[in-house]
């Protein structure tokens, strides 16, 4: 019992010393506190139970997995100091002191303080993480894809061991029987978990044979789940060509897989119906489509067998069609006959007033050639030589009709011809005189 020794008080010589039951105890719980007075102990938590009373009672098992188990006991006060949730499964290192609790003799261990251990180490490392990646913007609302409502075959990536595997196929099995799973096996925890779920995932991707992706595992500690923050595993679950649903852990448990997947689920199961709607929803969905495709088939054969009535009664009476259209003729043949008499008589009257204009137009032509004859007759005979002979002049020609115009063409004894305005005479020069301007 953690290397415990119990010392017997030596008996007097001659006697045998018997103990109580309370004093063999009180005994124990001196020497555990003579021999461990302040220890400090790394374990997991495990039966974690918060009383009404504010004290706090779990278990403490050994970290490395061996079959030692550590009951404690944490009091109000103690507890009151605490900066964080304790839950199952949580490493944590305990300070305090061994006792024995008297009322059932067993050991236990009086919480003083309690802080997280490698949970502790590992969350900074967590906010650290999500911190980068969500201002490289891995988690940003705007790139969530929506979930496939009616999804034909769905992809699980997970351990094919774990129960969550079980639960998935379960809640489909159940619910939605009509959707194919297709199964991305890899391992979800140890060192070696994020290659191979970033390797399941990048799989999934690349085939993309599924509508929908399912991320899960089943519960645990921070450790247990960190497979799921790692940087690999986030990236790989941002970088899928199809929508990707989370399922890890309980409610409480938070990954940055989680942050990065187009939904967050609960649990596995809760991943699963997430994924896939009922079907009964699915047939009650197509029933009401059903019904709705069958009413607007109704409703257009309805108006097509109204048309096929309204034509059917225009074929029934050839008759009335053919009448109507001889009225029709008629009454254009009227109304062309009508507009013919009517063009013509414009025509007519047309004409006439061309004809008067015509008239009236050679009228005042012919006034004003008249006119124009009588001015050019005045203006001829004021040029006739005959009236400028009869004013008293003559026109004298020499020999070969020459018609004389200038002394210089005239000699002494020279035969001249002078006509007048009654007759000519023979003319013989006696003397030339020229003028002095001349």
């Amino acid at each position: 019992m953690l290397g415990l020794r119990v010392i017997e008080p030596a008996a007097e010589a001659g006697s045998r010393l018997v103990w109580s039951v309370a004093g063999l105890v009180q005994a124990v719980a001196d020497t555990l506190a003579a021999r461990f007075p302040v220890c400090v102990v790394r374990g997991e938590l495990s039966a974690f139970m918060r009383a009404a009373s504010g004290h706090c009672y779990f278990s403490l098992k050994d970290a490395e997995g061996a079959a030692a188990l550590l009951r404690c006991a944490m009091f109000r006060r103690a507890a009151s100091l605490l900066d964080f949730a304790p839950a199952d499964g949580q490493l944590v290192e305990i300070r305090g002191r061994l006792a024995v609790y008297e009322p059932r003799g067993e050991l236990q261990f009086v919480v003083e303080g309690m802080q997280r251990a490698g949970a502790g180490a590992l969350y900074e490392q967590f906010l650290r993480l999500k911190a980068r990646l969500e201002a490289q913007g891995l988690f940003d609302a705007q790139r969530k894809r929506p979930i496939a409502a009616f999804p034909r075959r769905i992809g699980v990536v997970t351990s094919l061991g774990a129960a969550a595997l079980h639960d998935v196929l379960s809640a489909l099995a159940r619910r939605s029987p009509q959707v194919e799973v297709v199964v991305y096996p890899s391992l979800v925890q140890g060192a070696d978990a994020p290659a191979a779920l970033a390797l399941a995932l990048a799989t999934a991707s690349q085939r993309a044979e599924v509508d929908t992706l399912l991320l899960c595992r089943g519960g645990g500690s921070l450790e247990d789940l960190w497979a799921f923050n790692d940087e690999r595993v986030v990236r790989a679950v941002a970088a899928c060509s199809m929508p990707v649903v989370c399922g890890v852990g309980h409610e409480t448990d938070v990954t940055l897989a989680d942050l990065a997947a187009d939904l967050r689920a609960p649990t596995p199961t809760a991943a699963a119906e997430l994924a896939a709607p009922p079907l009964a929803a699915c047939l009650e969905s197509l029933a009401v489509l059903q019904r709705r495709a069958g009413q607007r088939l109704h409703g257009a054969l309805d108006t097509q067998a109204q048309r096929l009535d309204s034509l059917s009664l225009r074929l029934a009476r050839p008759l009335e069609a053919v009448r109507a259209r001889r009225q029709q003729l008629a009454l254009l043949g009227q109304r062309l006959s009508s507009a013919g008499r009517r063009l013509h008589e414009r025509r007519g009257m047309q004409l006439e007033q061309l004809a008067r204009r015509q008239v009236r137009a050679a009228a005042v032509d012919a006034q004003a050639r008249s006119r124009q004859v009588d001015s050019l007759e005045a203006r001829l005979n004021a040029l006739d030589p005959q009236h400028v002979l009869a004013r008293g002049y003559a026109w004298l020609t020499g020999p070969g009709g020459v018609v004389v115009q200038s002394v210089r063409q005239i000699e002494v004894g020279a035969p001249l011809q002078a006509t007048l305005a009654d007759g000519r005479a023979d003319l013989s020069v006696t003397a030339v005189t020229p003028t002095r301007h001349g």
